[in-house]
């Protein structure tokens, strides 16, 4: 099946995207990419959705991709609220795909940073879903969040919130390889699959250097989702899946995705299914196994309808 691409205009900002539509989709599927990396890498799994009957969009955020326009101007959110903006963005997609033809159930998949706006996004309009998937997901970073946050309130005051933070960077993803070592490359966290990793460390769109305002962004939206004000507004009856490598470092290796679960269960969610996958790391729609992941998916997905 051939990839259309489409656009949402937002009133700042052309959000740009890609969808395989089937004629005969029981579903459709909507995938949030992560961070410094962008959605027509999940073009394999999408045509793996698409095979199993579903329509499937994924797009890119802004801060990446086409969305972005070039590589120069990848990294960024917005000037003011730039986690609710992408959150309101994310919300944006959906109503397009509501939109879009007939009116088939709308399963969401968010990966890493896309998995912590998706769940903000559920807990304030979840009742557009059907089913809410997350991959490579993490719970409260704690102390390591307010002094992330202090970092870069101080960086702010003495620069644009456009400026790159390679200091930031370090920080939040210095340690991930450390597991993996002797190290082949820098990215050796994302996945045991060289060439995939390879594919990554080629892509100009993808593990840039972001700026000192997307790093404020997304450290006060991982806090966010992972409060249990917020986690109470999300729906009680959504069908919830996690899924995770068990040496994923994002997620200190699949060890804080039981607190994610228990903040949803403790915030009455009543249907939720994990799955961990031994030595698989990040990226699971990219490892060694993606066609078993895929499948799981799909069967969890095929479960609910």
């Amino acid at each position: 099946m051939e990839t259309v691409k489409f656009e949402i205009k937002r009133k700042d900002i052309t959000l740009k995207g890609n969808a395989k539509k089937n004629p005969q989709a029981k579903a459709k599927f909507i995938i949030v990419h992560g961070m410094a990396e962008h959605a027509l890498r999940y073009e394999d799994f999408a045509e793996a959705l698409f095979k199993a009957g579903f329509s499937v969009y994924f797009f890119d955020q802004r801060g990446h991709g086409a969305t972005a326009g070039s590589v120069d101007k990848q990294g960024f959110f917005a000037e003011k609220e730039g986690w609710q903006v992408v959150r309101d963005d994310l919300n944006a997609v959906v109503d397009y795909v509501i939109a879009d033809s007939n009116k088939l159930p709308i399963f969401m998949l968010g990966h890493s940073m896309g998995s912590f706006i998706a769940r903000n996004f559920t807990s304030e309009y979840g009742e557009k879903l059907a089913g809410l998937i997350l991959s490579g997901t993490a719970g409260s970073a704690g102390l390591l969040a307010s002094a992330g946050l202090l970092v870069t309130r101080i960086i702010m005051l003495f620069n644009k919130k456009t400026t790159p933070s390679p200091l930031l960077d370090k920080l939040s993803f210095g340690d991930f390889n450390k597991k993996f070592k002797p190290n082949r490359t820098a990215s050796d966290w994302l996945s045991r699959d060289n060439a995939q990793v390879d594919k990554y460390i080629n892509d100009p769109y993808c593990g840039a250097i972001f700026s000192v305002g997307f790093f404020n962004d997304l450290i006060g939206g991982l806090e966010l989702v992972n409060k249990p004000t917020n986690a109470a507004k999300f729906p009680k009856d959504l069908p919830l899946y996690l899924y995770s490598g068990a040496n994923d470092p994002v997620s200190k290796g699949a060890k804080q995705i039981p607190k994610v679960v228990e903040l949803y269960k403790n915030a009455g969610v009543t249907d939720i299914s994990v799955k961990i996958y031994p030595d698989g790391r990040h990226e699971m729609l990219n490892e060694i196994n993606k066609t078993e992941v895929y499948q799981d998916i799909i069967n969890w997905v095929n479960s609910k309808l």
